[in-house]
């Protein structure tokens, strides 16, 4: 990555222009055009650099219930249990971890009875136990990869 790349980057990250030709605005931000600020986005999404490019909300303010789930998963259904969970719009983030519960991930939906009946499908499809975990108090960490860490 040079530094255009990287100008870019930390533009998307937090301060993603709302208007109606955003790549036009971080152009004239990083000193390039519109399209040549599309092309390497593309080239940044094709190396796997950029994973997604969308909005944030508060679930929370939207009315909106959220869990953090587990299961253990045997290496041999990994696999299976993996897709299956991501094929639901409402996980967030899915992690794989080094423990007995080797699997999380976190689960948004509309209510509460939306979260158990996607969990208990899920469980059926898989055969694999998903322990809920609702917080009980909100904390967001908010992570940016700084790119240009002096500016």
């Amino acid at each position: 990555m040079d530094q255009y790349d990287k100008n870019i980057l930390d533009i998307i990250q937090s301060e993603f222009p709302i208007c109606s030709r955003p790549y036009a605005k971080i152009g004239k931000l990083v000193g390039l055009t519109e399209a040549e600020v599309l092309a390497r986005v593309r080239k940044l999404r094709q190396k796997g650099i950029i994973r997604r490019i969308g909005a944030n909300f508060q679930s929370r303010k939207l009315g909106w219930k959220s869990t953090l789930c587990c299961a253990k998963v045997p290496e041999d259904k990994l696999d299976l249990f993996v897709k299956t969970v991501n094929k639901y719009p409402g996980v967030t983030h899915n992690y794989l971890r080094k423990h007995e519960f080797n699997v999380w991930f976190t689960y948004i939906a509309p209510s509460w009875d939306d979260i158990e009946k996607d969990l208990k499908e899920m469980e059926a499809q898989t055969g694999i136990e998903i322990l809920s975990l609702p917080a009980t108090k909100m904390l967001k960490v908010k992570v940016d990869f700084k790119m240009n860490p002096e500016k």
